[in-house]
């Protein structure tokens, strides 16, 4: 029988997908504040592992590569690839990696712009665009037409998939698919057992419907490190408690109930219309021997890198300041997606 398997973010990477924000996206009247954060992000990236652009048109091309020549960014761990794209949210538009009898497969499932709310037809085809210009070698590519966005699941790497039924179960994305079958596609397409709901938690700012990487996030096999709220005057509370309280019931598929470790609280974030930002530590990015972890210049920026440093005791905490990106709704991990070894690298 041919196995299935999803690795963790945590397992060896190859390289991480950006795509760059550009003037015919919503970022730009904000490009000037955005950019520099892509630049910080590539540099790290880069310094580790290879990072695989998208790119609007050609001349976007060039002005991404001069502005990383002028940054001291490794430009020989950086591809560039032309693909046309809506928005940046890589983490939800790129292909999702599963390993297939052993061999690196690329899934790109159907993108719709978060059950409909954005245009998103650029989006949907660039994972097929980057694989026909051999932006992940001859790693195969398979097309499905489940709608999901990396965004929304979470493994542990030991069998067990946690997601959240108000993202997952929405009647814009698969309205054919009940809560059963929803489970059994998801079985069948990463080779879990287990599927983890949580019918808790929600930010105020967040149009995903509740992404799993914007609240709850798997650090190991054992270890769930989750968004806390802790003031009962705050209008999180009742959920994130609730969410809590699901977390603190959850087991593996062993049986056995995780570690959990909460993050911090930041003060809320407002836009200049008033509008509350979805200010979140949980959407921190895994890769090579670090931790990128979205800071929000906040008191609790601190506590947020100390108790992941723990959690991560190998891999270097890098703050990364994130302000301008949860301007558009989402954060850090929100606008990367790892691309696996196995993908660009055999063995």
């Amino acid at each position: 029988m041919a196995s299935r398997y999803l690795p963790p973010e945590w397992a060896p990477q190859d390289a991480v997908l950006l795509t760059w924000p550009h003037a015919h996206t919503d970022w730009e009247p904000l490009l000037d504040s955005v950019e520099p954060v892509y630049v910080q992000i590539t540099r790290e990236i880069a310094k580790r592992q290879r990072v695989i652009i998208v790119c609007a048109d050609d001349a976007h091309r060039a002005h991404i590569a001069d502005l990383l020549l002028h940054a001291d960014v490794d430009l020989n761990a950086v591809n560039l690839y032309v693909a046309p794209s809506n928005d940046t949210w890589a983490r939800d538009h790129g292909p999702i990696t599963v390993m297939h009898n052993d061999k690196a497969e690329i899934m790109d499932f159907t993108f719709n712009g978060w059950g409909g709310k954005y245009p998103a037809d650029l989006d949907n085809r660039i994972t097929n665009e980057l694989h026909h210009l051999g932006a992940f070698g001859d790693t195969p590519l398979v097309r499905e037409s489940l709608v999901l966005e990396g965004g929304s699941i979470e493994t542990d790497g030991a069998g067990s998939l946690m997601t959240t039924t108000q993202c997952l179960l929405s009647g814009t994305r698969n309205p054919t698919l009940d809560k059963l079958k929803t489970e059994e596609r998801l079985k069948q397409c990463f080779g879990v057992k287990h599927i983890l709901w949580l019918e808790h938690g929600h930010l105020e700012g967040d149009d995903t419907d509740s992404h799993i990487d914007t609240l709850a996030r798997f650090c190991d096999e054992n270890t769930i490190a989750y968004v806390s709220c802790d003031d009962a005057s705050d209008p999180h509370y009742p959920e994130l408690q609730n969410m809590a309280a699901e977390l603190r019931l959850l087991c593996n598929a062993r049986g056995e109930r995780y570690r959990l470790v909460a993050l911090p609280w930041p003060m809320e974030k407002k836009d200049s219309d008033g509008r509350r930002l979805p200010a979140t530590y949980a959407n921190f990015l895994i890769i090579n021997g670090a931790v990128l972890v979205p800071v929000y210049d906040d008191p609790a920026d601190t506590i947020a890198c100390d108790r992941l440093a723990e959690i991560f005791p190998d891999r270097e905490i890098v703050p990364v300041p994130c302000l301008p990106l949860i301007r558009q709704n989402g954060s850090l991990h929100c606008i990367s997606m790892q691309i696996p070894k196995g993908v660009l690298t055999k063995g």
